[in-house]
């Protein structure tokens, strides 16, 4: 069974020290304190599409593993609205790439989807299910796509009704999809937990609340979507838990992943990055 913060007593619970030795595994800390929200740095929070993870205070780590995950989740956001940010990775033998994401908020949920096809002129969106139905708001928050180029676009879902100057943005290159919170504040996000972190105490908290987890194939794990939890993409894809995400067959490869398995370049994945 997927492992939960309950059972992880022999989790790698390294200092920061351990952390930056062994890159290959831990969570990479900043000097940011913990629990301190205003220290938060003012780059965006989010997932880039060779998956690298940015925490809610600027932590950086990957995940390879393929599955569905929550990036983040707050069912009190905006009010009672609630908030889930789900992603779903694919594995590409030694690396995987963040393919799509689906984001609820409210009754609402949209869910945008990268392509590798340059010549396809489909926007690749679902709301509510619907293949690219009217896009107009999410949750009551008004959303806009652009289409930069033809491999290109950008999706925004404007929170400033709610939360002034504060947005989440999905942008799409080929095939690869990221995720970026704009301004996050803890007005906004203050309870939201999942992969990028536990907001208001800035560490890296499993399911139970209080493990701390540093390494980053066990935190990811422990992330994935469960069957208690909203099912938002329009498709069910192997895996679902019980079965649990599929891990690269080499996980501390080398950095720079064999991509010839890939439609993109590696100049274009690091770009996308």
């Amino acid at each position: 069974e997927a492992s939960t913060g309950s059972t992880k007593e022999g989790s790698n619970k390294s200092s920061s020290k351990d952390s930056k030795d062994d890159s290959s595994t831990s969570i990479e800390r900043t000097e940011i304190a913990p629990g301190s929200p205003t220290a938060a740095p003012t780059t965006p929070s989010g997932s880039k599409g060779d998956p690298h993870f940015i925490t809610w205070i600027g932590e950086h780590f990957e995940y390879h593993g393929q599955c569905d995950l929550v990036l983040a989740e707050d069912p009190d956001f905006a009010d009672g609205l609630g908030l889930d940010v789900h992603i779903r990775t694919k594995l590409v033998r030694y690396w995987s790439y963040i393919k799509s994401v689906a984001i609820r908020i409210g009754t609402d949920i949209i869910e945008i989807e990268g392509t590798a096809d340059t010549s396809d002129s489909g926007e690749h969106y679902w709301v509510n299910h619907e293949w690219e139905g009217d896009l107009d708001t999410i949750g009551g928050f008004p959303v806009t796509m652009n289409r930069m180029a033809a491999y290109k676009r950008q999706f925004e879902i404007d929170l400033g009704s709610a939360f002034p100057g504060q947005k989440i943005i999905v942008a799409t290159f080929k095939e690869f999809v990221r995720v970026e919170f704009v301004n996050k504040s803890i007005d906004a996000y203050g309870k939201c937990r999942g992969l990028l972190g536990d907001f208001a105490s800035g560490s890296t908290l499993a399911r139970d609340g209080s493990t701390v987890l540093n390494d980053f194939t066990e935190y990811g794990a422990e992330w994935q979507v469960l069957p208690s939890e909203p099912r938002l993409f329009h498709l069910v894809e192997h895996p679902q838990f019980p079965a649990q995400c599929i891990e690269p067959e080499d996980p501390r490869g080398e950095r720079r992943r064999r991509l010839a398995e890939s439609v993109i370049s590696i100049e274009e994945a690091e770009r996308a990055c």
